[in-house]
């Protein structure tokens, strides 16, 4: 079995989308009000992981609780129709596309939430998104915590291997910073994106190809 692990943001897209999602569901006063309450977790946590993870459970509780998931789910499929068209990554989607040919698994493994990944997902042909789930209460509203842990760093290789659940693989891990090292660690082939296409045309990628 052969698999290509994608992180989305800056790798598949050309952007962060967690808060232009946000932007779109609850207004930019309301983003940026809580962005502002948030803003030393956010600081800190540019520097420390563990702080990072805990401001943005903050900005989740301060938005997101509950947000009713029809509505949600709404929102997600017009930005993922948004995103598919105008901030996606030509050169990655050309690496997709030949995984796609070679009859690879494809996977996207991201701290994105996986409500408007998903339905990027089915639009561009993903088998699997592994991503920060948000938890819903019983009333079907979201509760403002998340499912689970941020998919980041070490959570990347975790979920993959859960999601590989002892099946052999190849893993080729595409990623553009440091939140993706622990996958590149799992990876047979780590790819790092950025910097335009002769960072993805590496000597064994333009053989494997051609």
């Amino acid at each position: 079995m052969a698999v290509a692990a994608f992180d989305f943001d800056g790798t598949l897209s050309t952007r962060d989308n967690l808060a232009p999602f946000l932007r779109r569901l609850v207004g930019t006063r309301r983003l940026a009000a809580a962005l502002a309450r948030i803003a030393p977790k956010l600081l800190a946590g540019a520097l420390e992981d563990r702080r990072r993870d805990a401001a943005k459970v903050a900005l989740m509780r301060r938005l997101l609780t509950g947000t009713d998931s029809d509505a949600l789910g709404r929102c997600a499929e017009e930005f993922a129709t948004d995103v598919v068209a105008r901030h996606l990554r030509p050169e990655t989607l050309e690496r997709v596309e030949w995984h796609r040919r070679q009859g690879h698994a494809l996977v996207i493994v991201s701290a994105s939430l996986a409500d408007y990944l998903r339905p990027v997902a089915e639009r561009l042909g993903f088998d699997a998104v592994l991503a920060t789930e948000l938890q819903r209460g019983d009333d079907g509203r979201l509760t403002g915590e998340l499912a689970g842990a941020n998919v980041r760093r070490v959570e990347k290789a975790r979920r993959l291997d859960a999601w590989l659940d002892g099946r052999p693989a190849f893993v080729w891990a595409y990623g553009d910073s440091r939140g993706d090292l622990e996958l590149f660690e799992r990876a047979d082939r780590p790819v790092r994106v950025g910097g335009g296409r002769r960072r993805l045309r590496l000597p064994w990628m333009r053989s494997s190809s051609s």
